[in-house]
């Protein structure tokens, strides 16, 4: 089976190799960890298949009510991609876009859905298994938008031995002002399905804690989060400014070497697209030696 993926993915490959690099959209990995099949695109870029060599890859997430075709669709990776490889911008890298749900990329507080498992257990691994990958954590980068940024945190923050960059955009970041005081609606519609139902200050649970961006950071010391190299993005008129402004002053605190940067915009794909040429030159250099 991977003989066959990967011979289909060279032929295509050096038939489009003009016109830029490879896109494949949903494709199906069956978890067993999630016990269905997970969807996801891939960016292959325009050299892929032409020899025996291997590539860095960046995991991009996408944002809530989003899924693996974000990133394509909207925020128009290859397009980006390709221009940025023809200009010699950015490496030529593999860009991996799994389907991430409303998970929020972790294990939920029920146990039902253990996406964070799934990532690092099985999409990692199968990424690796089926196609010209550089498997050190120097060639391992992951990036995502809001509640992608988020994911992008807890994955750097809890596997920093895995990646070499984190570079969240618009992460899904609260203060706990902001979590206790959220609408009750708004706190079961968007956290209910992990955290689970609950008001006020019986919202920071244990569960909580261990996967709130804000106390991993301040929890961990500075040696581990000197691990990975952080390219923190959000707009300035972004309603999650306070949480990003609130890590990037922990950071400061915890003398981590970080980028900050906060331009004009709001919450939406023009502000992502910008961002993500930026993205790619951070991690460009990252992988450089």
């Amino acid at each position: 089976m991977k003989a066959v993926f990967v011979f289909l993915f060279t032929l295509v490959s050096i038939v489009g190799f003009a016109q830029g690099g490879m896109l494949e959209e949903s494709l199906k990995l069956k978890s067993t960890i999630l016990n269905k099949e997970v969807e996801y695109s891939v960016y292959l870029p325009p050299d892929y298949g032409y020899s025996s060599r291997k590539y860095p890859v960046l995991y991009l997430l996408h944002g809530y009510t989003d899924d693996e075709t974000g990133w394509t669709q909207f925020g128009e990776v290859k397009a980006i991609a390709d221009r940025q490889i023809e200009n010699q911008e950015m490496t030529s890298m593999i860009i991996a876009m799994p389907d991430g749900g409303v998970s929020w990329y972790i294990n939920s507080a029920d146990g039902k859905v253990k996406y964070e498992d799934f990532f690092i257990k099985e999409f990692i691994p199968h990424i690796e298994a089926t196609l010209q990958v550089r498997k050190e954590k120097q060639f391992r980068a992951i990036a995502g938008l809001s509640m992608g940024g988020h994911g992008t945190m807890i994955m750097a923050l809890k596997y920093p031995d895995m990646f070499a960059v984190a570079a969240p955009l618009s992460a899904g970041i609260f203060t706990r002002e902001e979590l206790v005081n959220m609408p009750e609606q708004n706190w079961n519609n968007v956290f209910g399905p992990p955290y689970g139902s609950h008001l006020g200050e019986a919202r920071v649970t244990d569960h909580l804690s261990k996967n709130w961006i804000l106390s991993l950071v301040r929890d961990a010391s500075t040696d581990e989060l000197k691990k990975v190299k952080y390219y923190i993005d959000c707009g300035d008129k972004d309603f999650l400014i306070k949480g990003n402004m609130e890590l990037h002053a922990l950071l400061i605190d915890k003398k981590v070497p970080h980028e900050f940067r906060v331009r004009d915009g709001i919450h939406n794909w023009e502000y992502w697209r910008t961002a993500l040429p930026e993205v790619f030159r951070f991690v460009t250099a990252a992988f450089h030696r």
